[in-house]
């Protein structure tokens, strides 16, 4: 896999340090109580599970499989919700978790829909957000990097399904992606 990535962009020590960050601010910006954290799959999965470890309160732990990616090089402007089940979230604090932030459609669909389904408040986090204009008007609430407009992978995010498990983010070389 190491063969197909053009250069490290976020490596693993800066990624572990800004979690530590990230869960801090959670930590400090969410009211006291439980919260129910709803994780993006399958990009999602990795970073959340890093993050996740380094909150210290409790937490019920949904995972919601979407997708608009299907397997390209950009989002599709789709959102399909895969999942028949939809996590129970009325009155309840939301910790949103995805992997990219990229045209924001993915992140706006389900902030939406959890806000429709009586959540008490919806909070946003992303391990990366891409530097470009969105299509549609969305940030996070707490981003872990800012990142050019480049495909990248690893930690999580996949080509085709490969390289999820790298344990940096990487710019995947475009002859791999061929």
């Amino acid at each position: 896999m190491k063969k197909d990535i053009e250069r490290v962009l976020i490596d693993e020590a800066v990624i572990e340090h800004r979690l530590d960050s990230m869960a801090k601010e959670i930590e400090e910006d969410f009211p006291a109580g439980p919260i129910i954290v709803i994780i993006l799959l399958k990009g999602a999965l990795v970073f959340a599970a890093d993050l996740l470890r380094r909150i210290p309160r409790e937490l019920s732990i949904e995972c919601l499989n979407v997708a608009s990616y299907h397997g390209g090089l950009e989002s599709s402007g789709t959102v399909d919700f895969l999942d028949r089940h939809f996590p129970e979230v009325k009155g309840m604090h939301v910790l949103l978790l995805d992997d990219i932030l990229d045209t924001g459609r993915t992140l706006a669909a389900v902030a939406q829909r959890l806000k429709q389904e009586g959540a008490a408040a919806v909070h946003t986090g992303v391990l990366l957000a891409k530097d470009k204009k969105r299509a549609t008007d969305v940030k996070a609430d707490y981003v872990g990097f800012q990142i050019g407009d480049e495909f990248v992978v690893g930690y999580g995010l996949d080509y085709k399904g490969k390289y999820r498990n790298l344990p940096y983010v990487g710019i995947l070389k475009l002859s791999a992606a061929t």
